[in-house]
């Protein structure tokens, strides 16, 4: 799998996003064990140093532990996993709304686009 990565933002930064998305849909569950950092460098074909920084930043952030001799690992605090999925909503929403905005788009508007969007790609109760 080819990793496109935004130029207008740190590498680093993109990859513990990617990361953390992995953690908030379960598939590095809350105890268990990250990849190691150089299955992690050869996965989004960079320098393992740039992993080591996004470890580090996931510890430093209380997103993962690090526990000498055995790795890195997601951590089981509830509320600090809680707080990293409000942080990555909050993130996605700027971000659409910036964009959006910088298309013309009026504020005000937003909200009947995404409700007429949804309905008509995701049925009338917004699920598939």
């Amino acid at each position: 799998m080819d990793h496109i990565f935004d130029e207008n933002q740190p590498i680093y930064l993109q990859i513990k996003q990617r990361i953390c998305a992995h953690i908030l849909r379960g598939d590095y569950k809350a105890g268990e064990k990250l990849p190691g950092i150089v299955e992690t460098a050869m996965q989004y074909k960079v320098n393992h140093n740039t992993i080591q920084r996004v470890y580090q930043e996931l510890i430093r952030d209380g997103i993962a532990v690090s526990r000498r001799g055995e790795g890195t690992f997601v951590t089981d605090d509830v509320k600090i996993l809680k707080k990293m999925e409000q942080e990555l909503r909050t993130y996605a929403l700027d971000s659409f709304i910036q964009e959006m905005l910088r298309l013309g788009y009026q504020m005000d508007g937003l909200a009947k686009i995404v409700e007429e969007y949804v309905k008509t790609q995701h049925g009338k109760d917004g699920k598939e």
